[in-house]
């Protein structure tokens, strides 16, 4: 009796919490559901994925950030405010457009400069990956070829054969004198507690192998929620790696499960490789209080190609949600068309406005998502919010080859996105992300061609076939999404 009075009064004390939290009233409801319908349990949940640390989170990743780009060494390297004031004044000017029909490219540039410290360069040369074999062949030969330092973060790490073959690689090369730090997010590579084998090797080997953030009790509920998602490896300053590839067997086609895995990661030669080096260093001194500051961080860079890219971060350590609002803006404007590739769909209801705006302005909006879910409730969720659109022309395709993991989003032949952004509100409000926006001819019509593609490769999902489904899924889709946006 006496137990069951203090979970009451603690779930109302929480409940209480939440409301005078002022949050989104969509998910103040479905936490208050939560603690209605799941007392004692409820409240452990919030604990691990409710409590609204980000503006606290923010306000000490920000501090630690400016101290660290402000400082005069990092600013003699790359001086991204300077760069970034000149490049603004140049889109007011109208100095990089002069026709119209790039306003909504100008639009999403000029945003994401006036969000981050986020420039747009124009000296890259980028090779795009869909397998993750293929990728992983191409970084390997490329660690191989290091003559100074390999940068790697990863949300996933497995002790894994691709995994090995990585370790075995950095390795060789920290032997030969290269320095190898790496960071991983400890929730995604939960699995390397059981492998104490795999870092204790790469440490041994004098490799940098450490997690993002060490969570640790009683403090686990204060950074359990917040996961670094992003994929990033830099080579020497030089060549950069940016998608939705983890290390895992599972990315190269080895889980019976999933069978082919389809991903898209983008290899960079050029100047874009600065923002992910940049990002990396702030990581690095958020999760160990080292900055790292040394010339060779940041080499000159000849020509490489003409590519026109912005690295886009986004997360607790970002004042904005500037991937969210570079992908809000790019479909407010959008004309033509809007292709997406996601492997979740949970978009909030300003997204998912501007989404039902863009198919009722007969714009074509284009959907791949997965045949066969990998987590059953975001999966169940994100066919809620497929159906909406599907009833308003938008069209769905569900690949059918094996499983697609790719974050990509295309607009109008103007504009594309590739990274580790899925469409769902943890990859837009919570998660440590980082993108690619892309605004050159020739790579967005590649991706347009690589999208085409993979329609061969799916089944249409047809509205009138999707409206008949069992009705045990439809009660299964409606909890789902009574959850989606605590998820």
């Amino acid at each position: 009796m006496t137990f069951t009075i203090f979970f009451a009064i603690l779930a109302i004390f929480v409940s209480l919490l939440i409301f005078f939290e002022n949050r989104d009233p969509a998910k103040t409801i479905s936490w208050l559901l939560v603690m209605i319908f799941l007392p004692g349990i409820g409240f452990v949940l919030y604990l691990l994925f409710g409590e609204n640390l980000r503006s606290s989170k923010v306000k000490k990743t920000k501090v630690a950030v400016a101290k660290f780009l402000n400082s005069q060494d990092i600013k003699g390297m790359i001086s991204l405010q300077i760069l970034s004031a000149t490049q603004k004044q140049a889109l007011k000017d109208n100095v990089m457009f002069h026709d119209l029909e790039s306003e909504g490219k100008k639009k999403v540039m000029q945003l994401i400069l006036n969000s981050e410290r986020s420039p747009f360069t124009l000296n890259n040369k980028v090779d795009i990956y869909t397998d993750g074999l293929d990728k992983f062949e191409q970084m390997l030969k490329d660690i191989e070829n290091a003559r100074s330092y390999i940068h790697l973060e990863y949300f996933i790490v497995k002790n894994s054969e691709i995994g090995k073959k990585l370790k075995d690689a950095l390795i060789k090369k920290a032997k030969q004198g290269v320095k190898v730090r790496f960071i991983y997010d400890e929730i995604g590579s939960f699995r390397l507690i059981f492998h104490p084998d795999f870092a204790r090797e790469m440490k041994s080997a004098g490799i940098e192998f450490r997690p993002f953030i060490h969570i640790h009790f009683p403090y686990i509920h204060r950074k359990f929620n917040y996961r670094n998602h992003r994929k990033i490896c830099v080579i020497d300053g030089e060549i950069g790696y940016i998608g939705g590839l983890n290390i895992g067997d599972e990315y190269v086609h080895k889980n019976k499960k999933f069978g082919f895995w389809r991903d898209t990661h983008l290899r960079i030669e050029g100047e874009s490789v600065y923002m992910l080096q940049t990002i990396f260093l702030v990581d690095y001194y958020i999760g160990s209080g080292q900055k790292l500051n040394q010339q060779e961080l940041f080499p000159s860079m000849a020509y490489k190609g003409d590519s026109l890219i912005q690295i886009v971060s986004s997360g607790p350590d970002n004042q904005y949600e500037s991937i969210y609002n570079a992908y809000f803006s790019s479909i407010a404007h959008a004309k033509n068309t809007i292709y997406i590739e996601t492997p979740y769909f949970i978009p909030d209801d300003a997204l998912l406005t501007a989404l039902r705006t863009a198919v009722l302005s007969s714009v074509d909006v284009r959907i791949i998502f997965p045949s066969f879910p990998d987590h059953n409730v975001v999966y169940y969720a994100s066919l809620s919010y497929l159906e909406e659109l599907l009833e308003l022309g938008c069209k769905v395709y569900l690949y059918e080859k094996g499983f697609i993991h790719s974050k990509m989003i295309l607009v109008d032949e103007e504009i594309a996105s590739v990274g580790t952004a899925n469409m769902d509100i943890r990859s837009f409000m919570i998660n440590f992300e980082v993108n690619a926006f892309i605004y050159d001819e020739p790579t967005i019509s590649r991706l347009y061609e690589i999208f085409e593609a993979d329609i061969k490769d799916s089944k249409e999902l047809l509205y009138s076939d999707f409206k008949a489904r069992p009705i045990v899924q439809k009660i299964a889709e409606s909890a789902a999404r009574l959850f989606s946006p605590i998820l």
